[in-house]
């Protein structure tokens, strides 16, 4: 049989393959084409088309599970700066005390780099390729990405001094600051998507909140916004505007399909009609709400109502991790018990929404999140050869209840190998470690910051 003159860059083979397509098929001894960073081909061993193609590079995934790489909706990635720096605190004094002093003080923009750096290591290691980040200093956040070969949708941090009244000259210089950002990345990379971020209804005005979000729909990209992450958010909203934040956001115009809406642990059943109503996206932080005790998202109602619903890390100050697959197992267990039905959030439900339910959440599931042809290559591959992870009767299971970030074996993004055989290649992993030690060693070392663990162990 003759070959394509044009070769495959990349042919998979073997293993047990989750397209995670609409009819979530499963392909067991599979054959994957990949060229020019997409895929050409999902077959079975005994399709024709591999004997076609003259590959330049193999990989055998015998053994392991192949599924479309990991979706984080949220993450703020220069945080692992701060990483367990002031942990088992409410989230408001853990912000006010600690986190914006620190970055009052510490971000620059190599920081940024540096723990963005750090960030896309630890991210590709635990199978995430897209991930969606909000944070000061973005256009290095996505530099830094693109370097990395990560996607990523990158949001402008955008704050005001004090929420309660508008500042038309803090407005103006947050419109002209958001255009000139929008208009920098949007084309520039295949792998760049910007967007932008109004922290939170209790940090952004209100007439801030309404001209960034006409400047993201004069440019077509999604406004993403903290919302009803605590029960004092609420309060705090209701004291100066007289409404919960969901219906603040409604009432000001800010919700609509290119709206990605954070948290959402404290909506009424209104609240989440709301949200189904203008099409807003949500992304799910489970461990983080956890372990800053913020309350809990209603994500079945929200589901059932319509909502499309993704996975977040959040921050590593405040998870501390970016393990999605952890994330995966951590929701599935969670709302179980909070329905108490253990049919709920099963293993599909939710490693669809790390995959193509929060491709869906950041307006790419016509790119990634699934492995059908024509999409990216964007691609994990499972090695199940663990002990937890065998026997294998069911791969979502598996995924879901018994697999860490740990597993994950080889990273593809955009069709470029970024990590083969636990080797990252597109990130001095060493040379990262040592850039946010160097950080770390500086904010331990300066007696204008209290750290909490470093008092507590002072006093002993």
């Amino acid at each position: 049989m003759n070959t394509c003159s044009a070769p495959l860059d990349i042919l998979i083979t073997g293993g047990t393959l989750l397209t995670m397509s609409p009819a979530m098929k499963v392909v067991e001894d599979p054959v994957l084409g990949i060229r020019d960073g997409k895929i050409l081909f999902v077959e079975d061993a005994h399709s024709p088309l591999a004997a076609l193609y003259a590959p330049r590079e193999r990989i055998d995934a015998r053994g392991c599970i192949i599924l479309p790489g990991l979706v984080n909706t949220h993450t703020h990635a220069p945080m692992v700066c701060f990483r367990g720096i002031a942990d088992d605190l409410p989230l408001m004094r853990w912000l006010n005390d600690y986190i914006f002093p620190l970055e009052r003080r510490y971000v620059t923009r190599p920081f940024v780099r540096a723990g963005t750096l750090l960030a896309a290591a630890e991210m590709i290691r635990s199978g995430t390729t897209t991930f969606c980040d909000g944070y000061f200093y973005e256009s290095t956040v996505a530099e830094t990405a693109r370097e990395a070969g990560l996607r990523i949708v990158a949001g402008m941090g955008i704050f005001d001094r004090d929420f309660r009244r508008d500042d038309a000259e803090q407005i103006a210089k947050h419109v002209e600051a958001a255009r000139r950002y929008l208009e920098r990345w949007l084309g520039a990379s295949e792998l760049v998507t910007p967007a932008l971020f109004c922290h939170a209804p209790y940090t952004c005005s209100p007439g801030t909140l309404k001209a960034v979000r006409e400047v993201a729909d004069a440019h077509g990209v999604f406004l993403i916004t903290h919302l009803s992450e605590t029960r004092d958010e609420i309060g705090i909203i209701a004291e100066a505007f007289g409404r919960t934040p969901a219906r603040h956001l409604e009432a000001l115009g800010v919700l609509n399909e290119r709206t990605i809406a954070v948290h959402c642990n404290w909506l009424d059943d209104e609240e989440i009609a709301i949200l189904a109503r203008h099409d807003v996206k949500v992304s799910h932080n489970v461990e983080s709400n956890m372990k800053l005790a913020t309350g809990m998202a209603p994500v079945v109602k929200m589901k059932r109502q319509g909502v499309t619903v993704g996975l977040g890390t959040d921050g590593c100050a405040s998870n501390n991790d970016h393990d999605l697959i952890g994330e995966m197992g951590t929701a599935a267990r969670l709302h179980k018990i909070l329905a108490m039905d253990p049919s709920e959030m099963d293993a599909r439900t939710v490693l669809r929404m790390a995959t193509i339910e929060g491709a869906r959440a950041l307006g790419l599931d016509g790119i990634t999140g699934s492995l059908e042809k024509g999409k990216a290559a964007d691609i994990i591959i499972v090695d199940t050869a663990k002990p937890r992870l065998r026997p294998l009767y069911n791969p979502y299971s598996q995924l879901v209840y018994a697999a860490t970030g740990d597993d994950v074996k080889t990273v593809i993004i955009a069709g470029r190998t970024v990590m083969r055989d636990g080797r990252l290649l597109t990130i001095d992993e060493e040379g990262a470690i040592e850039a946010v030690e160097r950080i770390a060693d500086r904010i331990r070392s300066d007696n204008g910051i209290s750290i909490p663990y470093l008092q507590e162990a002072e006093r002993c």
